[in-house]
């Protein structure tokens, strides 16, 4: 019986703002409702939430690898998102771009301003932090690192930070797996996007 009263209540509540109104406002503002067997029903579609479980650890040092990656995405995923947005803002404007040389220029210019912005920050990075920035810079921008840099510098640009990625452990070819490897760190991803660590 409790059940059918919190129900009533909670269709009562989610009405009562549009009887308070004029009528003409007031039709605008009364909920979606269904009428089946002339009784109203009525709906709400609610958001797509995300539900994880509660992590279980181990031992110590799983807390603290956990803590450490959410502490890494923190830091990283803010560039991943500013790489995607200027990325899109580099294709919009190349797209209005006449002329080989003149692209060519425009690049040098945005490396140039990049560098300034982002290099003494970047350096920072520790190689996790670094090796996690690869990574999401895929899931923000849907091409891995590798392919961005010979896109836009050459093959023979992207061949050689390749390298030098190699010798530190690193891989500018690594995808992000949101169903497997990266599970963990997806799960992080959205709950930081929605301000829930």
């Amino acid at each position: 019986m409790s059940k059918y009263i919190v129900i009533f209540l909670f269709i009562v509540s989610g009405l009562f703002p549009a009887f308070s109104e004029s009528k003409a406002t007031a039709m605008a503002d009364i909920p979606p409702a269904t009428v089946p067997q002339k009784d109203t029903i009525y709906m709400k579609i609610l958001p797509q939430i995300d539900v994880y479980p509660r992590p279980v650890f181990k031992n110590n040092r799983q807390r603290r690898l956990y803590n450490r990656l959410i502490r890494d995405v923190r830091i990283t995923l803010p560039y991943a998102k500013q790489a995607a947005n200027i990325l899109d803002n580099v294709n919009d404007s190349l797209q209005n771009i006449k002329g080989e040389k003149a692209r060519k220029e425009y690049l040098k210019s945005v490396e140039k301003d990049l560098f300034s912005e982002f290099e003494q920050p970047l350096r920072k990075l520790t190689f996790s932090q670094g090796r996690l920035l690869i990574k999401l810079v895929d899931r923000e921008c849907q091409q891995n690192s590798f392919e961005l840099v010979k896109l836009y510098r050459g093959g023979f640009s992207a061949f050689f930070w390749q390298g030098i990625a190699r010798i530190f452990g690193a891989n500018l070819k690594a995808e992000y797996d949101a169903k497997g490897e990266d599970l963990q760190t997806e799960q992080i991803v959205r709950m930081v996007e929605l301000g829930l660590l």
